[in-house]
């Protein structure tokens, strides 16, 4: 067997053993759901409920505040009972609706379901944008802008990010044991935008059993095919999925699409097909909640909204106090200090640890080993922009391609001087595409208004030219 990958990463412990054999499973909330506006890339969606207004599971309650937004849909009966603000993964406060659960779970009549080979192109996209899909992987980009690239007949691969590199989650390795006709049912609806494009499942290889029953669904399609991983930490990132599968680059200044390529995770492609194929809007999704310190880590269907302190009461509660609680997973997650969050589409998991090994190592002095070029993904060296992120240095940052950094943590991990290499970067990468943001805006507005005087100059000349 093949195997493609790329150059660099790691190979950290994957933990996935902890929730690896545990079977897909319901869970119901109990107390209030909180629905965040924000919960995806671009601008907030905006509320069409009051409070008072009952509600249904699969009633949208937000709609899109623009073409680069998603709706938001109740995934339980109930009340409205207010709008106030609810914090994210990430510790930021975000608007959200606060529903009263009624635990009847009455359910929307859905429209009737139109096949999809009698769906134009526009609907196909009109129904995943109205059903609030997003990249449910972490990124959370609606996914309707990213099926609308300017030349579709360019898009030569759908790639499904089958990978799951990221340790401890198993989410979507359930999924393609449990329903890969439903994986290969998103794709395909995909594919039926893109003429000229091929499918390609993208799996590590450390999911033999998946591979295989992949392969067996598709032996018989001409338009889709699995494509074998090595197992490598960032598998699934996706510039590196890109490269791996297809021998393509792209940097930060691009789109896949620039590559002729699509990428949509797992959870994505499910979302896409209960979409077009079963007109359901997105309501929930599927997490691992996992952890040494969970009694009995689980993979589970949570309903948006919920409260993540219930998806530890459902798992039994904590067997031994937890030092961390993450979300998502350990590389690329979000330390959280209260698990009073509610479920996103993008939450992929809830990571409860006993031990914090991190909080043991205090950073010393870099001896320029060169660990961190070595396992760079993007082929950056992570030492010399540390320091530069350290020293708010941002032409030098940029002189030696911060901003190509995807923050994967690679360069943490191998840090024999355990400096917080990522953590700097990224952090300091935000604030320098601020910094060119605001450096724009303020060229375009000067621009502006040299434009603007440069035609009342032109205007008052003309007037004294007649006179």
């Amino acid at each position: 067997m093949k195997l493609v990958t790329f150059r660099g990463g790691v190979h950290p412990p994957d933990g996935k053993h902890w929730a690896k054999e545990k079977p897909i499973q319901t869970v119901l909330p109990k107390g209030d759901l909180a629905f965040l506006l924000s919960q995806h890339i671009g601008a907030p969606a905006k509320a069409v409920v009051n409070v008072g207004d009952r509600v249904l599971k699969g009633q949208m309650i937000a709609e899109a505040g623009g073409f680069v937004s998603s709706p938001v849909f109740s995934s339980v009966s109930g009340t409205v009972k207010a709008f106030g603000q609810r914090y994210n993964a990430v510790g930021a406060k975000v608007q959200a609706i606060i529903v009263e659960n009624d635990e009847q779970y009455d359910e929307v009549e859905y429209p009737p379901v139109k096949p999809l080979e009698e769906m134009s192109r526009e609907e196909v996209i009109k129904v995943i944008a109205d059903s609030g899909v997003v990249g449910m992987g972490g990124a959370g980009f609606p996914t309707h802008v990213k099926l609308s690239p300017k030349e579709p007949d360019k898009i030569e691969y759908i790639i499904a990010n089958c990978a799951e590199c990221e340790p401890y989650i198993t989410a979507d390795y359930r999924r393609m044991l449990e329903m890969p006709e439903e994986i290969i049912a998103g794709l395909k609806v995909v594919l039926s935008l893109f003429d000229h494009a091929e499918g390609l499942l993208a799996v590590e290889n450390n999911k033999p059993d998946c591979i295989k029953i992949l392969q067996d669904l598709v032996k018989d399609e001409e338009r889709i095919r699995v494509v074998p991983l090595k197992t490598k930490y960032p598998q699934g990132s996706e510039r590196q999925l890109i490269y791996a599968t297809t021998g393509r680059m792209i940097n930060s200044s691009m789109l896949p699409a620039d590559a002729g390529c699509i990428v949509d995770n797992v959870e994505t492609l499910i979302a896409i097909n209960n979409a077009v194929n079963h007109g359901r809007p997105v309501t929930e999704r599927l997490m691992t909640v996992t952890g040494r310190a969970i009694a009995n880590p689980a993979n589970l269907i949570v309903p948006i909204g919920m409260n993540q302190t219930e998806l530890i009461e459902f798992c039994g509660g904590f067997k031994e106090t937890p030092e961390k609680i993450i979300s998502g997973g350990p590389m690329m997650g979000f330390a959280l200090f209260t698990t009073d969050t509610p479920v996103t589409k993008t939450s992929s998991c809830l990571l409860c640890r006993i031990h914090d090994p991190i909080a043991d190592m205090p950073a010393s002095a870099c001896i320029n080993c060169g660990r961190c070029v070595e396992a760079c993904p993007s082929l950056l060296v992570p030492s010399k922009l540390a320091d530069y992120a350290n020293q708010h240095r941002p032409r030098h940052f940029q002189e030696w391609n911060g901003l190509e950094c995807v923050e994967c943590g690679c360069c943490s991990y191998v840090c024999p001087a355990k400096r917080h290499l990522k953590q700097s970067i990224a952090s300091y990468k935000k604030s320098v595409i601020a910094m060119n943001r605001a450096q724009a805006q303020k060229q375009a507005e000067e621009a502006k208004k040299l434009e603007e005087s440069k035609k009342a100059a032109e205007a008052k000349k003309e007037g004294g030219d007649e006179k």
